[in-house]
C-alpha cells in the first residue's frame, strides 16, 4: 500500500505529487490525459513566464520536475475507487488495482462545447477564435468584437465580465430563447450588450473570424466564448459519500480535506476559482496536509 495515489496529472495533481515525493512519501500519479491546461494555446497570466507559455509546455515542465523526484505520470483512467481496510483501492482501466492510504482527487472539469466539429474546434482554439476562460485571456480580446454563447445567469455574467474589456459584446442563446430576467436584460442594454435568440447553429471559421449562424442571421466575431457550463469530474468522491456543491464540485476544508477521511481534493474539481495558479496553490496545501495527517497518525500508532 502506497502513501498517496494522486488521480489527475494537471497543475494541482503534479504540484501535490512533487511536494509528497520531496517529503519521502510513496506516490503514484494516474492521469487520463484530458487536462484542460493542454488546450491552452498560450497563457499570459501565469506568473513567471514573460511572453506566456503553451499549456502543453507547462505540463511538460511540471512532469519533468516530478521525474527528478522519481515520479512518472502513468496514463490511465481510474474507473472505480472504494474504501478498504487502511485506505483505498483504485481500479484502473487495464484492471490493475492500486492500494493507497490516502487519495488526492485532482481530476478537474470538462467544459461543455458549443456546436462545432471536433476538428474545427481545436483549430479555432489554437487561433484564439474560440476561448473558454475570460479571466485567463480577456485581456487578449481588448477592443475586439466578442460573442458569448450562453443563457441565464452564467451567460449574463460572462457577457458582463467581457464588457470590461470591449464595448462590442453580443450574447447569443444556445437554444431558442434568451432566458434572462427583466433586470438582466436592462443591465445588458444599458451597457450596449446585444442579445440574440437562438438556437445557435454549428460555428464555422471564415478567414480570421469565427461565425455564429442564428435565426436572426450570421454574426461574425474575433472570438467567441462558450458559457455553457462544465461537467465536474467528482463522481469517484461523490460515490464514496463526499460532500459536493449543487453543481457537483467537491467541498473541502481549508486544508483540502473532503468529508471522507483520507480523501483530499484540489484544483478545478473543488468549488472555487478555476485558475492554474490557484490549482497549484491548492495542490501544495494538499501535499502538506497529507504529509502532516499521515505523520500524526503514524506517531500515535507507535
Amino acid at each position: 500500500m502506497i502513501d498517496c495515489l494522486v488521480i489527475g496529472g494537471g497543475p494541482a495533481g503534479l504540484t501535490a505529487a512533487i511536494y509528497l515525493a520531496r517529503f519521502h512519501l510513496s506516490v503514484r500519479v494516474v492521469d487520463a490525459g484530458q487536462s484542460r491546461v493542454s488546450w491552452i494555446p498560450r497563457t499570459h497570466n501565469h506568473a513567471g513566464y514573460p511572453g506566456g507559455i503553451k499549456g502543453t509546455d507547462l505540463l511538460k515542465h511540471m512532469r519533468d520536475q516530478a521525474e527528478e523526484f522519481g515520479i512518472s505520470v502513468e496514463h490511465g483512467l481510474v474507473e472505480h475507487l472504494e474504501l478498504i481496510e487502511g485506505g483505498f483501492a483504485a481500479r484502473i482501466t487495464d484492471s490493475e488495482t492500486i492500494e493507497a492510504q490516502t487519495v488526492l482527487l485532482a481530476t478537474g472539469v470538462v467544459n461543455n462545447k458549443p456546436p462545432i466539429s471536433p476538428e474545427l474546434h481545436d483549430v479555432a482554439m489554437a487561433r484564439g477564435l474560440l476561448r473558454y476562460c475570460p479571466i485567463c485571456d480577456g485581456y487578449e480580446v481588448t477592443d475586439k468584437r466578442v460573442g458569448v454563447i450562453g443563457n441565464r445567469t452564467h451567460g449574463f455574467k460572462e457577457a458582463m465580465f467581457l464588457r470590461t474589456y470591449t464595448k462590442d459584446v453580443t450574447l447569443i442563446a444556445p437554444d431558442a430563447d434568451i432566458e434572462l430576467s427583466d433586470d438582466e436584460h436592462a443591465r445588458l442594454a444599458a451597457l450596449g450588450i446585444a442579445t440574440v435568440g437562438g438556437p445557435c447553429a454549428s460555428l464555422r471559421v471564415d478567414d480570421d473570424k469565427i461565425v455564429a449562424p442564428t435565426p436572426k442571421g450570421e454574426f461574425s466575431f474575433d472570438s467567441i466564448y462558450p458559457a455553457l457550463g462544465s461537467v465536474i469530474r467528482s463522481e469517484l468522491a461523490i460515490a464514496l459519500g463526499a460532500e459536493g456543491s449543487s453543481d457537483g464540485c467537491l467541498v473541502v476544508d481549508d486544508h483540502q480535506r473532503t468529508s471522507v477521511r483520507w480523501l483530499y481534493a484540489a484544483g478545478d474539481v473543488v468549488k472555487g476559482l478555476d485558475q492554474i495558479s490557484h490549482a497549484m496553490g491548492e495542490g501544495g496545501v494538499a501535499g502538506v496536509t497529507i504529509r502532516n495527517d499521515l505523520a500524526e497518525v503514524r506517531e500515535l500508532a507507535r
